[in-house]
């Protein structure tokens, strides 16, 4: 069995995601207890919001659970409509990010087209690429000691013939936010290439699955470029993965073309409840946030300290470069056998020689760091006495006052 992910995909079934290996899988592989057992791959929160625990605790929903969730997510709709400052109209309702990444995909790719990936990212827009089928245009980013950032020039000329671009910012899994202005810039230079051409302008859709992190967010885009959709989800920062509540934003006449796709009822009348709450109450977002721009700097310079090399992170992740696949792979292992569970990347990705690591609680964290003091004490022929300092002052802040 591989670490993470591993897959169980037919050589003539569909292009599909390779799931990651169930924590019973990775407790059975490993001779440990389930409870043992800390994710360090899926990018999720350590625990959900007090708030969601109290609307599942009291079961008091909208409609019971006997009965489909109200076609329109009305509560849901108007609550995230007022976070984001749009329109009700102007955003969709999905079932998590994936859902709506997949809407897009069937309302704006058609079979036979293009679409523009810029490389490395998120997995699932090649993988939804090529069940349209469709034909992916993979443009290299910039090499990670530029930050993994895209080639503006390249990601244009190759968007000047493509149905669509997923552009993902920040990055996943590379943990970057875009310097400023460049996406516009790209932007612009789509949309003048358009009408030069007297084309449509591609659709782009700009995942956004991280922005919470980062304070800056592309919601309002459309109304300078309606062919933008960002898409956004409370997975990760409002840590409610498991609700799956995603939602795209755009121009009302965009947001219609995505709307026959919709599959009937897909968010939960449990998730339409807790979604809207967290929207309406900051709370949980805010602590969660807080949490993140203390152990992330603290757990990136203990891994720092024992030599791994730590990029830049602006994201509730770190993605660590080990120079080579062989070294990430034993790393991996040794982190496996110890019942942390490292995001791994496949033999021949750009980042093989890399492992991606969630930022989770503080003592989830010191696991992390004294299994990492270990395996470097067993690769050196030394014994691991204690793990390093990382006590350094307070957090620095990113750039999110305002959040």
């Amino acid at each position: 069995m591989s670490p993470t992910p591993v897959t169980f995909a037919s050589p003539v079934a569909p292009p599909g995601y390779a799931w990651e290996a169930t924590t019973e899988q990775v407790a059975a592989r490993y001779s440990l207890p389930p409870e043992a057992i800390v994710r360090f791959d899926l990018n999720t929160s350590p625990a959900p919001p007090a708030v969601a625990d109290r609307i599942l605790r009291e079961a008091r929903f909208e409609v019971p659970l006997s009965e489909y969730p109200p076609s329109d997510y009305r509560r849901l709709v108007e609550a995230a409509a007022a976070v984001y400052d749009v329109a009700p109209e102007e955003l969709l309702v999905g079932a998590g990010a994936d859902e709506v990444l997949d809407l897009c995909a069937k309302a704006f790719l058609p079979p036979g087209g293009a679409a523009v990936i810029p490389v490395p990212t998120y997995a699932m827009y090649r993988v939804l690429t090529e069940q349209r089928p469709a034909r992916v245009v993979a443009v290299p980013r910039r090499p990670g000691t530029e930050g993994w950032h895209l080639d503006v020039p390249a990601v244009r000329a190759a968007a000047a013939a493509a149905d669509l671009l997923w552009l993902c910012d920040p990055n996943n899994p590379t943990g970057d936010l875009e310097p400023e202005g460049k996406l516009e810039a790209l932007l612009a230079g789509i949309a003048a290439d358009a009408d030069a051409a007297g084309r449509a302008a591609p659709i782009v859709v700009l995942d956004e699955a991280y922005a919470e992190f980062v304070g800056r967010s592309a919601v309002a885009w459309h109304r300078r470029w309606p062919n933008v959709v960002a898409v956004r989800t409370l997975s990760k920062a409002y840590a409610i993965a498991g609700a799956r509540v995603g939602f795209a934003v755009g121009a009302r006449p965009t947001i219609a073309r995505l709307e026959p796709y919709r599959p009937p009822g897909s968010v939960s009348v449990p998730s339409v409840a807790v979604g809207t709450a967290v929207l309406r109450d900051p709370t949980a977002l805010v602590e969660n946030l807080a949490r993140i721009e203390t152990e992330r700097p603290r757990l990136a310079a203990g891994l720092a300290a024992l030599g791994w090399q730590v990029a830049p992170s602006v994201t509730n992740f770190l993605l660590v470069d080990f120079g080579s696949p062989e070294r990430a792979a034993a790393v991996a292992e040794g982190l496996l056998r110890r019942g942390l569970v490292p995001r791994t990347f496949g033999a021949g990705h750009i980042l093989a020689g890399h492992l991606r690591f969630t930022i989770r609680a503080p003592a989830e964290n010191d696991r992390l760091l004294e299994a990492a003091a270990a395996i470097e004490a067993e690769a050196s022929g030394t014994t691991a006495m204690t793990r390093p300092s990382t006590e350094e002052g307070p957090a620095p802040k990113d750039g999110g006052e305002q959040r």
